[in-house]
């Protein structure tokens, strides 16, 4: 192979890892597919914490529909261990500054 050709192999991979790199960018910002696509505001389920405790169990905190709900995630099975109702919306916010 001559020099020309591996200019044009070198300008093309250039090229294709470019095109690559603006998708990914526009795909970041525009919110790709799937679930994402589902504006922040209609979400109705939020994980607000994660705490692993063991290899494959940990403690996870969601809050869905004005409700927080505390769940042991193990490897076999799942366990509900707390839920209840959010009184004011100041709590949530009160726990993010915190």
């Amino acid at each position: 192979m001559d020099d020309t050709s591996y200019l044009k192999f070198v300008l093309a991979l250039i090229f294709v890892i470019s095109i690559l790199g603006l998708l990914s960018m526009l795909l970041k910002k525009y919110g790709g597919f799937g679930p994402s696509m589902v504006a922040s505001h209609k979400r109705r389920l939020k994980i607000i914490e994660i705490l692993p405790l063991e290899y494959r169990k940990r403690l996870v905190l969601i809050e869905c529909d004005g409700e927080e709900h505390l769940i042991l995630s193990g490897q076999n099975h799942d366990l509900l261990i707390k839920s209840e109702t959010i009184t004011s919306p100041s709590t949530a916010d009160i726990r993010k500054s915190a």
